[in-house]
């Protein structure tokens, strides 16, 4: 049975937790965050195509990608600073979403092994204030969520 995203935000928090079980090992997921050709494959959709300008992934390293429609133009660009990178287990990166109103927010990554082939990934996320968080909740996020992870799981079936 397919696994969906499960998105929890609390009332009056100004964050939000994600989680998803995937039929995989962990270290084949933890590589589709951390590895740029992997990364865009699954990130790429019928909306646009994503490109990976910089990917450092070790403790203080940068990144960047940015995703466009079929005609070239950007509808989304996003950087950060990678604070912790524990291989296989987590990842703690600032995420700033260009272009929008929203603040930088903060990532939390946790990357654990649930049986021989599967895993479980638990972002939290940690906005400004917890309007940032609510209006980013009213973008189509879990939507996109959903579609990106269901993409991850069927790019990286076809890895194992």
């Amino acid at each position: 049975m397919e696994k969906k995203t499960k998105i929890t935000a609390e009332e009056g928090k100004q964050d939000l937790v994600i989680t998803r079980e995937f039929d995989l090992p962990v270290a084949l997921l933890f590589k589709a965050h951390v590895e740029a050709e992997i990364f865009e494959e699954w990130m790429s959709h019928e909306y646009g195509t994503t490109k990976v300008k910089k990917l450092e992934a070790r403790r203080h390293g940068s990144w960047r990608f940015e995703t466009t429609d079929a005609q070239g133009n950007m509808l989304f660009g996003a950087n950060g600073v990678i604070h912790e990178f524990v291989e296989n287990q987590k990842i703690t990166r600032t995420f700033e979403m260009e272009n929008t109103p929203f603040p930088v927010q903060i990532e939390y990554l946790e990357f654990e092994q649930l049986t021989e082939d599967t895993c479980r990934l638990k972002m939290q996320i940690v906005y400004k204030s917890v309007e940032y968080r609510d209006q980013h909740l009213k973008m189509p996020f879990e939507y996109g969520m959903n579609m990106a992870h269901n993409r991850l799981q069927d790019v990286l079936s076809k890895l194992k």
